[in-house]
């Protein structure tokens, strides 16, 4: 099968994703894990996406794409990782 209708065709497939607000923007997460750790959060399939919603929140960049979030969400743990991990577990725990 030829390499560009199957990018076009994933590309479709994610924007179609986007329009119904279906995508997840968690490519950012495996680095995370210890934040996550520290913040008593248990990442599961069910709660990515709330997660997200939530980092998205704190950083001030709400649907964005992944490497803008990823990246203020690592200028902002460089600042104050306490912080972070602070306002992520007050912000999860409300959430629930």
């Amino acid at each position: 099968m030829n390499p560009r209708y199957l990018f076009r065709k994933l590309i479709s497939t994610w924007q179609l994703a986007c329009f119904r607000g279906e995508t997840i923007v968690t490519c950012y997460f495996r680095q995370l894990k210890d934040i996550f750790t520290k913040a008593g959060i248990e990442v599961t399939k069910e709660n990515k996406k709330e997660i997200d919603k939530i980092i998205q929140h704190i950083v001030g960049l709400e649907n964005k794409h992944c490497p803008e979030v990823w990246r203020e969400v690592k200028k902002k743990i460089s600042e104050d990782e306490q912080g972070f991990v602070a306002e992520l577990k007050n912000a999860w725990t409300k959430h629930r």
